[in-house]
């Protein structure tokens, strides 16, 4: 993993977006990215709202072992009214603790919550019989995937609630 920008706290204001939210094992969860990601892209170009950005994965319910909660969605200037698939929402402000790496997801993972763990943070998280519920968990894609298809080199920016 390149940590481009170490753990740290940052307060955030409240984002609007629109998403594609599905339940998918773990086992396939990128590849199920990738697709809502393209399926994301193509109704926000169908929707003059192809400048949208950036894209970003959102975790809301994590379970190794079984389904997992997850939304793709597109950081909108302005709220935008959804479809069937697609919805609008909200990135909740707040604290956030935060990095930026590139590549090596799963170990930027380890790294934050490491750090957490290491300053006494408290998460915005509960556990469920689902699974680990975040108040707001996501990767944003720094990089346009749209413009750099090689996942390895996207920047991306790892981010989870603090809880107030």
């Amino acid at each position: 993993m390149d940590l481009i920008k170490p753990p740290r706290v940052e307060r955030r204001p409240a984002v609007a977006y629109v998403g594609i939210r599905v339940v998918t094992p773990f086992r396939g969860m990128l590849r199920v990215r990738d697709d809502l990601m393209a399926d994301l892209v193509a109704w926000l170009e169908g929707h003059g709202a192809g400048g949208a950005g950036p894209l970003f994965f959102r975790l809301h319910v994590i379970d190794m072992d079984g389904p997992m909660d997850v939304e793709v969605g597109a950081v909108t200037r302005e709220p935008v009214a959804g479809g069937d698939q697609v919805r609008a929402g909200t990135l909740p402000a707040g604290r956030y603790a935060t990095l930026t790496y590139r590549n090596h997801s799963l170990r930027a993972n380890k790294t934050l919550l490491e750090w957490v763990r290491a300053n006494g943070v408290a998460l915005d998280r509960r556990e469920t019989s689902e699974g680990d519920a975040f108040g707001c968990r996501y990767e944003a894609y720094l990089t346009d995937p749209r413009t750099e298809s090689r996942k390895t080199r996207w920047e991306t920016e790892l981010s989870m609630r603090v809880a107030d």
